[in-house]
Formats: structure tokens, sequence, C-alpha cells
């Protein structure tokens, strides 16, 4: 297990390097002043073309904009179970190590969200009540898809009963995929920002399933 916990910590770095390289590619390749205001757009053509084909959905917009608050709600419960145990347990040493580890994931993925909300890598395809506001990555993906996983993994960790693991993953599944979708069809994106986070998101998960694991080999975390 020791050794799958590596492995998955390298997959998750390697992948931390493409978003890096990705990112990079995008200021770069194929930069056209074809978005709102003439604001440069990297691989104008790919993005352009899938724009025009998805056009602007504002209802989607709206529904996956207040359905971002599903992950918002998780992280703060399992904050709450880590505030609980430490309040009970009256050290913080004494806090489930799976809790500590996913307290320290969620700050980053959090730190992630802020730093390029305040980055224009891109601006949006269009204005968002008359305003520019930057789109790379989109923040929406990069909270579903780095705070999803951690939900059905801990269910997965904590319940006794298959059934409801089944569900909760199933569910999951369901409702990161339908963001992921409706995101990218919705026309407030471009599609490279969608990608850009599925690459961090999915990369920064691997990291914190590689150590969990790695922690569970040293019986610092229950199997």
């Amino acid at each position: 297990m020791k050794d799958l916990g590596k492995r998955k910590v390298f997959v998750g770095l390697v992948l931390a390097i493409m978003f890096a390289l990705f990112t990079y590619l995008v200021q770069i390749v194929d930069v056209k002043p074809l978005g709102v205001n003439g604001t440069g757009i990297g691989f104008s053509t790919l993005n352009c073309m899938l724009h025009k084909v998805f056009g602007v959905n504002m209802m989607l917009y709206t529904i996956t904009d207040w359905a971002g608050l599903v992950p918002i709600f998780v992280a703060f419960s399992f904050g709450v179970l880590g505030l609980f145990q430490l309040i009970k347990r009256k050290s913080i040493l004494k806090v489930d190590a799976d809790i500590l580890v996913l307290g320290v994931y969620y700050i980053v993925v959090a730190t992630l969200y802020i730093l390029f909300e305040m980055i224009p890598i891109n601006y949006r395809p269009i204005l968002i009540n008359g305003f520019m506001e930057t789109s790379y990555p989109s923040s929406t993906t990069l909270l579903v898809l780095g705070v999803m996983p951690t939900l059905a993994e801990q269910i997965g960790r904590r319940c006794k009963v298959a059934l409801i693991k089944q569900m909760v993953s199933i569910l999951t599944v369901a409702f990161s995929a339908f963001m992921v979708v409706a995101r990218t069809i919705s026309g407030v994106h471009w599609v490279t920002d969608i990608l850009g986070s599925v690459i961090i998101s999915v990369g920064l998960f691997y990291i914190y399933k590689g150590f969990v694991l790695i922690f569970t080999e040293k019986k610092l975390i229950g199997g």
C-alpha cells in the first residue's frame, strides 16, 4: 500500500507539472485578441470554434454557480468534524490524521482558487453582469473536482454500510460529471479553462490520496 501511495503522489506531481506547462502554453500558443474587449486568448482557434458550437446558456451557468456551493458545504462539514475532534480530544495531534491531511489539502485547493482569481491568465468569453472576469482555470470545476472525490473517499473509509458507500460514490461521480459538462457547454468558459482545472484537480487529489495511503501503511490512519 505504501508503494501505491508513493505512486499516486508521483502521478499527482506529474499532473501538477503538466498543469504548469499547460498554463504556460495557454499564454503563448495561438494567442489572438478575440476575447472580450480584444483580450488575448491562447489556443484561440480551438477555443473560439468550440465556443461557437456550444453558444451561451446562462441557465446552466446559474445552475452550476449555485451547485458550486455543494463542494464548499462538503469541505465545511469535514472542517466541523475536525474541529469537533479537536475540542473533544483537546489536542490537534489526536485529530484523525486523514482529517488533518484533508485540511491541508483543502487549504491548497482554496489557495489555488484565490490565486487564480487574482491572476488574469484568460478572461471569460462573455461579460458577467457587465464585468470582465478571470476564467483560467475554471474555479467552479476546481472546487468540484478538488473536493467531491474526497467525500467519496472519506465515506468509503468511515462508513461500514456498503450500499451507502456505493450510493455516495455514484452520486459523487454523477454530480462531478454534470458540473464539468454543464460548465463547459454553458459558454462562460473557454474549453482550456476546463481542461486546466481537470488536470490540476486530479493531480492534487492523487497527491492527497497518496499521502493518506502512506500514512495508513505507517499506522497513522486506520485502514
